[in-house]
């Protein structure tokens, strides 16, 4: 049996700046290429620019898709290649759905840079997805079904949105490698098969933005600035200098340096106090316009998971007194790699530091964690383990800690009230909601949490009575063990009109030469009854489905009115970008001339079923041209 994934969206963020010039993109003058800018020579910094690189992932069905990133590289018009990673690094892009890592800040001449490419190493991967509510190991192949060891994407920028780089002012490019497009996933055989057929694309002024992390050892600390200067290493690596960026903070940013909490200033002495050396983690906001770094939460020290002792990563799908097991866990090891594995069990007890992002107090006792919280867990993994479904481990963490983290919902709206909304729940951070057992979450038998009728607190963030029946999304924090209803206490929700969507159809291996019943400057009409539609044929709208097949009109695409976007067409060995509608259009319409073949499109946007139209953000299509 197989299923169309909703994949993971790596994205690469990278602000180009340099020491005293000037950056545009389009229609700007391109300038003289430095020679004297030597990457190799610090000397001639001063003549360079920095690449600051940021990787992160969309939502999806991947439970654990972790590579190595051998080389991200760009390219300079003149022909000059510049490498950005100073070495390779392990990332799984399951674990930034929500947030882009900062992964380095290289130096690079300036100069107009016309293509980027990233290489993979699947020889050691491990990626997993959801089978029958547990995760099961996948198989990353190509479409020939050979096994990927090493993979390498380029992607040409459009002659219109060209990267340039002089010394000074500041430009901005993102990555995004799309794996919903790239994989069509068979769970049937074990391992399952992921076939994969990768897309990259590049963005001058990025589609999508999302908070960003940055990890490092701690350089110097300023009082006078508030801020600290940190050698980025990123991910979970314990060695390399990825190069150096400056992190501000504000009188309302969050320290938990060494599982003490304080607030700003305070913060920041504490961190200073800690010394040089010192490992952080910080999370906030990335001001292009100024090229600044601001966090809203910094952790540092014996804080920072897999320093001076092992962590876990995952949701609490059970709770049995003190003992949590947690589905979908990352283990990090204070002396070895970060790896998968399915269910860790938790014991914690009354000496267990317990923390809320966003909550200043340090106060929690365990009694906050409950089912479906997202935590990271910091104690000592006894008998040490590899293997991703090997028995449940055993985690310690009676004298450690816990933190919890924003929690993400989703499901369809059942009732909508004052302050409350009752949801028909879906999945809990991407884990389907059938492999939570709720028990003992309500304040009696009777009360625990009903994921056919989920309780979730809004306050003042009522919804629209009109979106009962409609998808909806939360995020925030599952009410304390123990203490439902409500069963969940909403910081963010978003009712069906905010919900992105997501449009995926194939064609088969072979394709259709009349994928479309037509194509024009206002939009594109797919041909929903075309008899070469294969698997892949749904409108993922939240935690609905919607079976392109079925519906009783052609399903139109047309370009948002909303924001930035970007349409690039795919052929064997180039991809075409347009920030142009008319131009992407009037590009599918010369290439589908008879002889050449789609074989996929995906889209991401928003969809209106009344109309049966999807305006899309992003519209990516798979071309196969005839051989010559």
């Amino acid at each position: 049996m197989k299923f169309i994934y909703q994949g993971l969206l790596l994205t690469a963020a990278l602000m180009l700046t340099a020491c005293g010039g000037g950056a545009g993109s389009s229609g700007a003058t391109a300038p003289n290429p430095t020679a004297v800018c030597d990457p190799a020579d610090p000397s001639t910094y001063a003549e360079c620019g920095t690449v600051l690189v940021a990787l992160t992932d969309a939502d999806g069905d991947f439970v654990n898709y972790t590579v190595d990133v051998l080389s991200l590289e760009l390219e300079m018009a003149n022909g000059r290649v510049v490498e950005t990673l100073p070495r390779s690094t392990r990332i799984n892009f399951t674990d930034y759905v929500d947030l882009t890592e900062l992964v380095t800040a290289a130096t690079v001449p300036p100069g107009t840079y016309v293509a980027g490419t990233i290489r993979l190493d699947y020889s050691s991967a491990e990626v997993y997805v959801e089978a029958a509510d547990v995760s099961k190991e996948a198989i990353v192949k190509d479409m020939d079904g050979n096994v990927l060891t090493e993979t390498e994407l380029k992607i040409h920028l459009s002659n219109r949105d060209r990267l340039i780089v002089t010394r000074g002012r500041p430009a901005l490019l993102q990555l995004d490698f799309d794996l919903e497009a790239s994989h069509t996933v068979d769970i049937a055989p074990t391992p399952a098969d992921a076939l994969s057929e990768q897309f990259i694309l590049a963005e001058v002024v990025p589609v999508d933005e999302k908070d960003i992390r940055v990890r490092g050892p701690l350089i110097s600390v300023s009082e006078d600035a508030m801020s600290y200067n940190v050698a980025i290493r990123p991910f979970h690596d314990l060695q390399g200098d990825f190069g150096r960026v400056t992190v501000y903070v504000t009188d309302d940013t969050e320290f938990e340096v060494n599982e003490d909490v304080y607030t700003g200033i305070d913060g920041l002495r504490a961190l200073n106090a800690a010394g040089p050396g010192t490992p952080t983690v910080a999370a906030g906001t990335l001001d292009v316009a100024n090229r600044e770094f601001t966090a809203d939460i910094v952790l540092a020290g014996s804080s920072v998971p897999g320093i001076e002792r092992d962590a876990v990563v995952g949701n609490v799908i059970k709770r049995d007194g003190n003992f949590l097991t947690i589905r979908g866990a990352t283990i990090i090891p204070s002396d070895r790699r970060a790896h998968f594995h399915d269910d860790v069990v938790v014991e914690v007890g009354p000496d267990t530091k317990v923390f809320r992002d966003g909550d200043r107090q340090s106060d929690f006792s365990i009694d906050a964690i409950s089912i479906g919280q997202r935590v990271t867990v910091r104690g000592s993994q006894p008998t040490p383990s590899m293997g991703a479904n090997a028995p449940q481990v055993l985690f310690d963490a009676t004298q450690g800690s816990v933190r919890m983290h924003l929690t993400h919902l989703t499901g369809v709206v059942n009732t909508v009230m004052t302050g409350q909304t009752d949801i028909t729940l879906h999945s809990i951070d991407r884990r389907r909601v059938g492999i939570f057992d709720f028990t003992g979450t309500g304040m009696s038998a009777d009360l625990d949490a009903d994921p056919d009728n989920y309780e979730v607190e809004t306050g003042s963030l009522r919804l629209a009575d009109f979106a009962e029946g409609k998808p909806i999304s939360a995020k925030g924090f599952p009410n304390a063990f123990g203490m439902a209803p409500p069963d969940f206490n909403g910081r963010t929700v978003i009712d069906y009109t905010g919900v992105r969507s997501a449009l995926g159809i194939g064609w088969g291996a072979e394709g259709t030469t009349a994928p479309y019943s037509r194509i024009g400057p206002d939009g594109i009409a797919l041909d929903n009854d075309n008899a070469n539609i294969a698997v892949r044929h749904y409108i993922k709208q939240g935690p609905i489905l919607i079976d392109l097949t079925q519906l009783d009109s052609d399903t139109v695409i047309v370009p948002s009115d909303r924001g930035r976007s970007v349409f690039y067409i795919k052929t064997a060995d180039s991809l075409r970008m347009y920030s142009d509608f008319t131009d992407f259009a009037d590009d599918l319409t010369a290439s589908l001339d008879g002889s050449t073949a789609a074989r996929s499109m995906h889209a991401r946007g928003s969809y209106e079923a009344d109309t049966n139209v999807f305006s899309a953000n992003k519209i990516g299509v798979y071309l196969l041209e005839p051989e010559i």
